[in-house]
């Protein structure tokens, strides 16, 4: 009986990630409790411990709550929704308790004391300036699904980007010289300009760049634009001499003579093939952002740095580059990583020599 109220693995994992969709449109918490009861199988009576777990966390869960295998016959889980107005610190202690009262109620303290438990809220929280948010992987088991199904894909995919990066960096180092003897005889500072930026699931890396700015300059401009970008209150970007909208400051002060014709013809993205090299990057993928710029995300934008790595050149750097708002380019980057596919990489891989050629919506 208690079996037949749990839902199948594939069933409740399609659950959670639907719940993880709602809650991105109406921005309500949800919790994702795992309860793994396994290492009590080394006593020999794993099916009366978990029948006995299975029956404290039913009786712990409310009627609205959605209970199931979350790994089929190994682990447990319950997604908890509609908290109301409590914080999450205090939802996190109600659950806690009330699930460890159910637990010592049918288990023994040496079997309850080998189950382990952990809670995974949506939507999540950084823990620090540097990162904006870290994703829980578990609250996305369709990415995980999606990430075994495409994987021979995905590693062709990878050694593309190595070989690919490898032959461009040996290929144009005598070009990639003469920048930086250009960089270093414009203006004083360093040859590559280092900036923290956040990747996949949110973890920051170190992204590189040719410097096409003065040393010591004020960021408060771009922060300040680029809250303004992503919530939409910039009202019309710049107007080009052909009558197209370009959403980006096209007149930075900040930026070096040499700097704008680097970045006219996107030469000062180059170094980033090391990043790719490093397996930071890819070849293709939507651009990763600057840690402030997480921080003024809504919660859907965020999908852009789940779904796949961040990479040099995208749909976006090919369909208007900053002559689209902000919203236009996530969507962009979301369209990507659903129908991402070898083909789809090569067919923008052949369209962005055009797009740097022409420098279309590039300052």
């Amino acid at each position: 009986m208690l079996k037949r109220t749990l839902l199948p693995e594939a069933t409740f994992l399609q659950a959670v990630s639907l719940e993880r969709k709602r809650a991105e449109r109406s921005r309500r918490l949800f919790v994702l409790m795992l309860v793994d009861p396994g290492a009590s199988s080394l006593n020999g009576n794993r099916p009366s411990v978990l029948s006995q777990t299975v029956s404290a966390i039913i009786s712990a869960s409310r009627e609205t709550d959605v209970a199931g295998w979350y790994k089929d016959g190994a682990l447990l889980g319950v997604i908890f929704a509609e908290f109301g107005q409590a914080d999450k610190k205090s939802i996190l202690a109600a659950l806690q308790a009330k699930v460890t009262a159910a637990l010592r109620l049918n288990l023994k303290a040496k079997d309850l004391s080998r189950i382990q438990i952990s809670f995974h809220c949506f939507p999540e929280e950084g823990e620090d300036n540097d990162t904006g948010f870290l994703a829980s992987a578990k609250l996305y088991p369709d990415l995980a699904q999606r990430d075994e199904a495409t994987r021979t894909s995905r590693v062709i995919k990878r050694a593309i980007d190595i070989l690919g990066s490898a032959a461009v960096l040996i290929v144009l180092s005598p070009l990639l010289l003469a920048i930086a003897v250009a960089i270093k005889l414009s203006s004083p500072g360093p040859i590559l300009f280092r900036q923290k930026r956040i990747g996949q699931h949110g973890i920051p890396f170190t992204f590189l760049k040719f410097r096409s700015m003065y040393c010591a300059n004020d960021s408060q401009i771009h922060r300040e634009y680029i809250k303004q970008f992503i919530a939409g209150t910039v009202e019309s970007g710049k107007s080009e001499p052909n009558g197209k909208v370009v959403y980006k400051i096209t007149k930075d002060p900040r930026v070096t003579r040499v700097g704008r014709l680097l970045r006219k013809t996107s030469l000062d993205e180059f170094p980033q093939l090391l990043n790719v090299l490093k397996g930071e990057m890819s070849l293709v993928g939507p651009r990763p952002p600057i840690p402030y710029e997480v921080e003024s995300y809504d919660i859907w934008h965020r999908r852009r740095l789940l779904e796949v790595r961040p990479g040099l050149t995208g749909l976006w750097q090919v369909n208007g580059r900053s002559r689209l708002r902000f919203d236009d380019m996530v969507r962009l980057d979301l369209k990507y990583a659903t129908a991402w596919s070898l083909w789809l990489d090569v067919k923008i891989l052949l369209q962005t020599p055009r797009a740097i050629l022409f420098g279309d919506g590039a300052y």
